[in-house]
């Protein structure tokens, strides 16, 4: 009957369940059944504000927060139970790690809705509760649980749905501001939330992983992914970057973002423009919300795809024998090898270039079937070798848990990476003569030290959150209908 229905789903949306901080968030309102929430509530309107009521929608964060943790309830309660904790005596020392992810999505448009005028662009935040782990007698951590599926986008708990286009920097920051405060809010407290029966007490630590390059950039104050400081993680700059192309260690962090942008607001040294910039290594902005250094496995996937389809194409036209190509030449060859890929591949040419078209261009059989279209054996030899450390190298960066599931390729990450970019700077130097791409770069130089430090880098992509992008276009009715079927359908 529906009154159970509904009382079922109460209980399934956040600001359901009592809870309350020790002590209590700062800014934050005290009351614990807020359900959904206008985006922009903490925000003090001025008068000549346009009506923002449209643009956003959100949980507050500790209610979604709260809500993602008695989800889980069972789980941990479980996990109490398997490592021998008895739940009476552990209701304190819980910490819970917590992913954020950002993404923006182009073309939200309804096809033939008649809401109210918003942008076509669409920015969703989301979070998903990592790992819950208690301090033991010994003062030892111990994990009690684990997401099974991070990348899922079941695990992927939306927080805010905005109607703002990425790139508007101002507007972004104006409306993830209130959950940046609630965020810092957080972590200067504990939550006390009935789990299994008793009262328990919950630390939070946020890591902002799952943002593509593009937002952490806009976030942590950095130039465009075209600036010559071409990594989010170490101060490089792309010549260095193509000379030594393994060796750089991580060296950003965001307060360091926030000093260097106090520098270039002040130029305390009154230097000119160029040894200012060179200075703070291209932070020129306010950062505005901490993100982890991290390396974006999806969008790894798909830069170092493109970069392998420049490279087929330029091995199609034998390019390190010429001089510099006309456009005709370059075309001449992209349709050549769209052909050939079509032919043997199945792969229908994509304008940008997706997950899904990126995972079947690396693979040996597209390697196989581009060569046949390269007329010298020597350079056939390079690609193929190019592709199969390529091959061993990706697994340590796309799995949840590279330890468990190839150790092996983990410890020759850093001998294949070295290989790799020998042949990069020997056989295919043409392309890497004082140039490379953002994460090529880091693919070669960083994984290894990430992996150190946080043990995966899979885990913490930003799979989820793209995946469930899907899923609003659907409630959002973005799909072109055919049927009249769906028109009753409840979103």
């Amino acid at each position: 009957p529906l009154h159970t229905l509904r009382a079922a789903e109460k209980e399934l949306l956040p600001g359901f369940h009592q809870f309350e901080w020790q002590p209590a968030l700062k800014n934050v309102s005290t009351s614990c059944n807020v359900g959904i929430i206008n985006g922009l509530s903490g925000w003090a309107s001025s008068v000549d504000d346009s009506p923002a009521d449209t643009i956003t929608r959100r949980f507050r964060y500790d209610i979604a927060l709260v809500s993602a943790l008695k989800d889980v309830e069972e789980d941990i309660m479980e996990g109490l139970r398997e490592c021998g904790m008895e739940d009476s005596a552990c209701t304190s020392g819980f910490s819970v790690m917590i992913k954020e992810c950002c993404d923006g999505m182009g073309d939200v448009n309804e096809k033939h809705g008649g809401g109210p005028v918003v942008p076509e662009k669409a920015v969703r935040f989301s979070s998903t509760i990592m790992s819950v782990s208690v301090l033991a007698d010994d003062e030892e951590e111990v994990t009690i649980f684990t997401e099974p599926k991070p990348n899922s986008e079941l695990s992927c708990k939306p927080l805010c749905l905005m109607f703002v286009d990425e790139s508007d920097h101002e507007t972004l920051t104006a409306v993830l501001g209130p959950i940046v405060a609630e965020r810092n809010a957080m972590k200067e407290s504990r939550l006390i939330l009935s789990m299994g029966g008793l009262p328990r007490s919950f630390r939070f630590h946020f890591r902002g992983t799952g943002y593509d390059e593009k937002m952490v950039r806009e976030m942590e104050g950095l130039e465009a992914s075209g600036s010559t400081y071409i990594c989010t993680l170490c101060d490089s700059s792309r010549a260095e970057a193509s000379q030594s192309m393994v060796l750089h260690s991580i060296t950003r962090s965001h307060d360091e973002n926030l000093e260097r942008y106090e520098i270039w607001r002040t130029n305390p040294f009154s230097e000119s423009a160029d040894e200012l910039r060179d200075r703070v290594k291209g932070v020129s902005a306010k950062p505005f919300m901490e993100t982890q250094p991290t390396l974006d496995a999806l969008h790894c996937d798909i830069g170092n795809a493109t970069e392998f389809y420049k490279i087929f194409q330029d091995e199609i036209g034998e390019v390190y024998k010429k001089v510099n190509p006309s456009r005709e030449e370059r075309r001449s060859w992209r349709a050549a090898l769209d052909k050939q890929l079509r032919k043997k591949m199945k792969l229908k040419p994509v304008m940008r270039m997706n997950g899904n078209y990126a995972r079947r261009l690396m693979t040996l059989e597209a390697v196989e079937a581009v060569c046949e279209l390269v007329p010298s054996e020597e350079r056939r030899e390079a690609l193929t070798e190019l592709m199969r450390l390529y091959l061993q190298m990706k697994p340590v960066w796309r799995a949840t848990c590279p330890a468990k599931e190839c150790p092996d390729q983990l410890c020759r990450y850093s001998f294949n990476s070295q290989r790799f970019a020998d042949l990069l700077s020997s056989t295919f130097k043409y392309r890497y003569n004082g140039k490379i791409t953002n994460y090529l770069h880091k693919t070669l130089a960083h994984v290894p030290e990430i992996i150190e430090r946080d043990g995966s880098i899979g885990a913490w992509a930003s799979e989820g959150n793209e995946s469930a992008n899907k899923l609003f276009r659907r409630f959002r009715k973005m799909n072109a209908r055919q049927s009249k079927a769906f028109e009753l359908e409840d979103v």
